[in-house]
């Protein structure tokens, strides 16, 4: 890489921004960071800025505000608070790329923002496409943005299609852990609690992400993220559960060959392979040896059990506003089991009661989905009461 990629990272103190400094910091000549964002945790935040000396630093919690100013102003860094700011400072044309790490709907926006500023996305906010997936990738061919996927899965089939673009896909296989409750029943679910539900056999993410894991209503929201990725009819898209985490995903090509991304669970692999395209750069992470896997396995999943999975193809079969209303209704639902109110099961019983009652729109503008959330998001907490 010839010139410094300039960096906003939006979400620096969750699991993927943070692993993204990490590939920063084992890049000083490739990269530099110009924007850091966090929604409350400011310590942290500061803590990164101080490090990694941004142009820009936007605390999302108004609130934190002056805690935040104080600790930066002298070290020259500009600061902002608040939704609307990071909205903007994603359009700075210092900025090269943006990496969009923020948990759930909050990315929407400052995604669209950045992608209408012709930035190139690195995309970690799958809620983004399933939300408005069709309104997004317009907005990115209109304006020549490219987004590259950084979720291990979608990296995976970015990857298998380098140098692959001009033959058409059969279909993608996306692969699942089936999570900590693989194999258990419903009557097993009815009981766990969130500390079982927090503990994935495989990969050290947020909270928010690995509950979803839990659930596989991950695995739903990637099957949307998918579709719109990748240009796909939902009968192209399978899942399999592949407890092992080594292949991430696989495309299956016309003449019957399939091409897959094998590797350990590490999440800088794919944030690193999104932040530097089209080069692969070194790294030191460690290497996968076969000998440690002697076998591995793949299951159908079960979507009787686990609802969320089934959830997620019927909103994309319906399409219209309804992935919106799937996801909004699930933020909801995860936020409430988190915080023991509601039980592992009954977060997809909300989700189907939404959907099935939230007004359906059939070509959703921008506002349209802006409504859709908010109506979701109450009708999801009166269902969690």
């Amino acid at each position: 890489m010839t010139d410094k990629r300039r960096i906003a990272i939006l979400g620096s103190t969750g699991s993927i921004g943070t692993q993204a400094l990490d590939v920063v910091k084992s890049h000083p000549d490739c990269f530099e960071v110009e924007v850091l964002s966090a929604q409350n945790n400011a310590e942290l935040l500061i803590k990164q800025a101080a490090e990694f000396r941004p142009n820009v630093v936007v605390i999302g919690n108004e609130a934190l505000y002056d805690t935040v100013f104080a600790a930066l102003d002298q070290l020259g860094i500009k600061v902002y608070s608040g939704a609307n700011s990071l909205a903007q400072v994603v359009q700075m044309d210092s900025i090269d790329l943006v990496l969009t790490a923020l948990v759930g709907y909050a990315g929407l926006l400052p995604t669209i923002n950045a992608i209408k500023a012709r930035k190139p996305i690195a995309l970690a906010n799958k809620e983004t496409l399933v939300v408005a997936g069709e309104i997004v990738t317009q907005l990115a061919e209109q304006h020549g943005v490219n987004i590259y996927p950084v979720d291990s899965e979608h990296s995976a089939i970015f990857q298998c299609l380098v140098g692959e673009f001009h033959n058409p896909i059969e279909k993608i296989i996306l692969t699942a852990s089936g999570g900590p409750f693989r194999g258990k029943d419903r009557k097993f679910l009815e009981t766990v609690t969130k500390a079982q539900a927090l503990k994935h056999p495989n990969w050290d993410m947020g909270a928010k992400i690995t509950i979803d894991s839990a659930s596989l209503m991950n695995k739903g929201l990637e099957v949307i993220e998918a579709r719109w990725l990748f240009n796909l009819k939902v009968e192209q898209i399978e899942v399999v559960v592949h407890p092992q985490s080594i292949i991430h995903s696989l495309v299956q090509f016309e003449d019957g060959s399939i091409k897959a991304q094998l590797g350990l669970p590490d999440m800088r692999i794919p944030i690193q392979f999104a932040m530097g395209f089209p080069e692969r750069l070194r790294s030191d992470f460690p290497r996968f040896n076969f000998m440690d896997y002697p076998s591995l396995t793949f299951e159908k999943p079960d979507m009787d059990t686990f609802r969320n999975l089934g959830l997620a193809f019927e909103a994309l079969k319906k399409q219209g506003n309804m992935a919106c209303i799937l996801n909004a209704a699930n933020e909801i639902v995860v936020a409430e089991f988190l915080k023991d109110k509601v039980g592992f099961l009954q977060m997809s019983d909300i989700v189907a009661e939404c959907m099935a009652t939230v007004p359906f729109i059939d070509h959703p503008t921008y506002e349209d989905y802006v409504a859709t959330d908010a109506l979701t998001r109450v009708k999801a907490i009166e269902l969690s009461k």
